[in-house]
């Protein structure tokens, strides 16, 4: 097999002629696959195995020194996927520099002032990153308010952030933008949450003014067997499950989900109300509707 071009090595499309490519050459050989983009004006040999290792190497590309890493590319190098949905595939950098600094202008980055105290900066493998305390802040801060709470959820359920720690933080953000969702939504923060889904669901019934549900409701079958529902009310018999693209889209995946909801509605009185990215987002608010009239609860407009 050739080698891989540049060892392997990340470059910015801006020096393919270092690499001995012309521009033309270059647009060409992307073309056919031979390269492929980690970021906006970042590629490597489309051979070389995608890792974290990589990214971060591709990272080093876009960040000058005085820059640190933040938001949604912080949390990632954590390892807790934060991104939206449709920009899971981009793993667009963020950058914060100290106010007074110049911006970092490089293509497809996202850079922004801020202040930062030295505590909240730590190094990942030289880069310089906002610390999990920080970046989960500002993303209780800056996202959309049901990312935001999946964020959450996804760094207090990983362990990089203790939610009493952070309940001190962010009480301490006076005047800062988006405090007050922060402060709000990190009261409704649960490391049981397994997914960015379970976490709008939740975030849908808690604004639709249902009682908070707990997470991960244990249940047994007749066999012993111990199973989970995603969310719920035990004492009502009402579950509450999202059923993600990801592990809900193929036929058996739908078979097995309501197999499984039949036997315990049947044999233990269970009643269960499925959402879907579609129903938990969007106008029509049947999907909580149907979970207040379960449990005789008028529920409130949708608001996002």
């Amino acid at each position: 097999m050739d080698s891989y071009l540049n060892e392997g090595r990340p470059f910015v499309s801006s020096v393919p002629n270092d690499l001995g490519l012309t521009r033309h050459a270059f647009r060409k050989a992307l073309d056919e696959g031979q390269f492929r983009q980690i970021f906006k004006s970042v590629y490597v040999d489309a051979r070389v195995p995608d890792t974290r290792g990589l990214r971060l190497v591709a990272a080093h590309l876009v960040t000058p020194p005085h820059a640190v890493v933040s938001d949604c590319f912080a949390s990632w190098l954590f390892g807790v996927d934060t991104f939206k949905p449709s920009e899971r595939h981009l793993l667009t950098p963020s950058l914060l520099v100290p106010h007074g600094s110049s911006r970092v202008r490089a293509p497809g980055v996202r850079c922004r002032q801020a202040r930062l105290a030295p505590e909240e900066v730590v190094e990942v493998d030289g880069l310089l990153v906002t610390s999990p305390l920080r970046t989960t802040g500002d993303l209780a801060r800056r996202l959309w308010r049901p990312y935001a709470l999946a964020a959450v959820d996804g760094m207090v359920r990983a362990e990089l952030v203790g939610l009493a720690e952070l309940d001190e933080y962010v009480r301490s953000l006076r005047g800062f933008p988006g405090a007050p969702k922060a402060r709000e939504l990190v009261a409704y923060a649960d490391p049981g949450a397994e997914s960015p889904g379970e976490s709008w669901t939740r975030l849908r019934m808690i604004d639709a003014g249902l009682p908070r549900p707990c997470t991960q409701i244990p249940v047994v079958d007749e066999y012993g067997n111990d199973r989970y529902f995603d969310l719920g009310y035990r004492q009502h018999l009402v579950a509450a499950e999202y059923d993600g693209r990801e592990f809900h889209t193929t036929e058996s995946d739908r078979d097995h989900d309501a197999v499984r909801r039949e036997y315990f509605a049947r044999r233990y009185g269970w009643r269960f109300v499925v959402g879907t990215r579609e129903t938990v987002f969007g106008k029509d608010d049947a999907f909580e509707r149907e979970i207040g009239e379960l449990l005789g609860i008028a529920t409130m407009p949708r608001q996002w």
